[in-house]
């Protein structure tokens, strides 16, 4: 399943906003730097999915605040 996701880095909260079926917004503490922000998001979703983070892929928007992950059962 593929879902679009809107980081927001520098949070006071890490949190998830479901938008709709398949639009998230995730709130991550760490900052855009040496993917630290993109290990954050991974570890927020694979605890809001129940899955593992291994499942979880970065298929576009690696740099950017606006990213398409694959969650792979």
């Amino acid at each position: 399943m593929k879902i679009f996701v809107k980081v927001k880095t520098k949070s006071s909260k890490e949190k998830i906003e479901k938008v709709s079926d398949t639009n998230f917004n995730v709130w991550v503490h760490e900052i855009p730097e040496k993917g630290k922000a993109n290990r954050a998001v991974i570890k927020t979703l694979a605890d809001y999915f129940g899955i593992s983070q291994a499942n979880i892929k970065i298929v576009s928007g690696a740099t950017a605040k606006l990213k398409v992950i694959e969650l792979l059962k």
